[in-house]
């Protein structure tokens, strides 16, 4: 205990006997006693929120690696439309139509 034997501790107390006195040591003591317990309530408070602030910290990220995954796909979707509206603003595509040629009986017919 703070690096104190217990030959410490008794003299220590031997002398708050002598000048504090036996009527008002132990509400001396009490009155320590619970000092003692609000800075171990407040050290435990800490603690506690620490460790929520990390748990925190870590749904944080979390949240963030998933709206920047649906923000990369937002990206590609608009991306896309785009490209499909810019592609309806060209001149429409000519549809191609298939030639036939007409056949050597059809030539002499013609002629």
């Amino acid at each position: 205990m703070f690096g104190m034997g217990m030959p410490e501790i008794i003299l220590i107390l031997a002398v708050a006997l002598i000048f504090i006195g036996p009527k008002k040591l132990p509400d001396l003591a009490r009155s320590l006693g619970k000092a003692v317990n609000e800075f171990k309530k407040a050290g435990k408070e800490f603690k506690k929120t620490i460790d929520i602030d990390e748990e925190t910290k870590g749904i944080k990220e979390s949240i963030d690696e998933i709206k920047s995954v649906s923000y990369k796909s937002d990206e590609d979707k608009k991306e896309d439309k785009k490209e499909d509206k810019s592609d309806d603003t060209k001149e429409p595509k000519e549809k191609s139509a298939t030639v036939v040629e007409p056949t050597k009986k059809e030539q002499e017919c013609q002629s």
